[in-house]
């Protein structure tokens, strides 16, 4: 392994030093994330419905209603994350049909 990049980043903090490859973020826009979470809570829910009696006995209904919740929540994050890619795809496309006056 070769340490001796010129496109190395190096930065020190205390008496250690860090060195920081030249890695280009990853483009993620957290759609999928935020699904998998909100189908995550609605399976939660759905598992925990056959236990609605049982919770109701032990005064763990509030589960069920988190799940439920979480659900939710996650639905309007579904629309919020679509919308920022959806808004950042816009922004990124070249404008096209402007001409420059002359």
């Amino acid at each position: 392994m070769d340490l001796d990049d010129d496109d190395r980043t190096s930065h020190e903090i205390g008496r250690r030093s860090y060195i920081v490859a030249p890695v280009a973020p990853l483009d993620v826009d957290g759609v999928r994330t935020v699904e998998v979470g909100t189908a995550l809570w609605l399976v939660a829910f759905v598992g925990l419905l056959p236990f609605y009696g049982t919770l109701q006995d032990s005064g763990r209904t509030w589960w069920l209603w988190t799940c439920l919740t979480g659900f939710g929540l996650g639905l309007f994050g579904i629309d919020h994350c679509r919308r920022r890619r959806r808004t950042r795809d816009d922004q990124a496309r070249p404008r096209g049909g402007r001409r420059a006056a002359s």
